[in-house]
């Protein structure tokens, strides 16, 4: 039987996840940045990066412990290049500093071609790929990585862990081609640890050879998972590697003590992020065959991928396309039963009227 999803207005969700921010000390457009990404993540149907998720991030290591700051100021460095910036986060909010960063790439593209965003001292953004997603419906090509908050991830023939999930998103303007942006986001570990607590949390077990227990032994008990294995081996480590190293050059610490070790004050204990934002003019030599313009070009590399017996191959983003689709088509966004609860949970720590199931239709597959 496959599970009930309860149609949540997005309004009713806003509000519920602004106020638990504010209880937490954040101010007013801190909390509506919050709520406003749970929002979106909810929409296209990634439950792994919800507003639970943001919220258990922010008790574990954020507000809650000294990742972030609440009212942080972002510092924006001096710099020689036009086209770059370097910012000190000061711990601000990370979904308030995404969206910030974000739109500064998109100025800067628009002006240069290109712009780029490095931010130390962040705090988790959540889902890199709504972040290039909202990007590549305005038109841009968008890419972005960051730190995970914590090293969960062993090393590829390794056994003990040292790396973050380490996520890289892609995004592309491709709604004119295929009806919705192309985006390429993953996490570097075979699963992510938001799936993890998701499969926790609703009784589920982990794919194999995903995960490892406090002894370094494989597991697909979620409950017992201690940390994570790369995904392909020496390519997911590889792919993990570049976020830590490129974490480091932005100025970013050791990846064993991050959110950790508080007591080691000579170390830095924060993420990075990093963004890019290409203006698709920039990238064009105009010489497409056959009289194609750009998007015309970009619309037949896709239908000659898909050609040839692949055309019931999925592309990436689609299913988050037609996640969208159905939250449309309900009118408000979808929650099971099980988060509905943890929702609650939320109501009660902040004092909210806590949300009653049966008043929730149940949505339409």
């Amino acid at each position: 039987m496959s599970e009930i999803f309860k149609i949540v207005p997005e309004a009713t969700h806003n509000a519920l996840v602004e106020a638990a921010y504010k209880h937490r000390g954040y101010n007013e457009e801190e909390a509506a940045y919050a709520a406003k990404f749970s929002a979106y993540a909810s929409t296209h149907g990634i439950r792994t990066h919800n507003a639970l998720k943001a919220l258990h991030l922010d008790h574990l290591f954020g507000s809650g412990s000294q990742g972030c700051v609440p009212n942080a100021k972002i510092e924006k460095l001096d710099t020689r290049f036009e086209a770059s910036q370097t910012w000190n986060a000061n711990r601000k909010l990370g979904q308030a500093t995404a969206y910030e960063a974000l739109e500064t790439c998109i100025e800067l593209a628009d002006k240069y071609g290109i712009g780029q965003v490095s931010v130390d001292n962040a705090f988790h953004y959540l889902w890199g790929g709504g972040y290039v997603m909202e990007a590549a419906k305005r038109g841009y090509i968008a890419y972005t990585n960051c730190t995970a908050a914590l090293a969960e991830v062993v090393p590829f023939m390794g056994k003990y862990p040292t790396l973050g999930t380490n996520p890289h998103s892609w995004g592309f303007p491709t709604t004119d081609a295929v009806g919705f942006p192309i985006v390429i986001d993953w996490a570097t570990s075979v699963i992510a640890m938001g799936r993890v607590q998701q499969i926790a949390r609703e009784g589920g077990t982990l794919p194999p050879n995903a995960a490892v227990d406090k002894d370094g032994n494989p597991t697909t008990n979620p409950k017992e998972a201690a940390a994570l294995i790369p995904f392909g081996a020496h390519k997911g480590y590889g792919l993990s590697l570049i976020n830590e190293i490129v974490g480091g050059f932005i100025g970013g610490s050791l990846p064993t003590v991050r959110n950790r070790s508080w007591e080691i004050e000579d170390e830095k204990h924060t993420a990075c992020f990093y963004f890019q934002v290409i203006h698709p003019d920039a990238m064009s030599s105009g010489a497409f065959a056959k009289g194609r313009d750009q998007s015309a070009n970009v619309k037949a590399v896709i239908d000659d991928v898909l050609g040839h017996g692949n055309e019931n191959c999925l592309l990436p983003g689609q299913i988050e396309a037609g996640a969208a689709a159905k939250t449309e088509a309900n009118g408000g966004l979808l929650f099971s039963i099980a988060e509905i609860e943890a929702f609650n949970e939320l109501a009660v720590e902040c004092d909210e009227e806590p949300w009653k199931v049966e008043s929730f239709q149940n949505a339409k597959s």
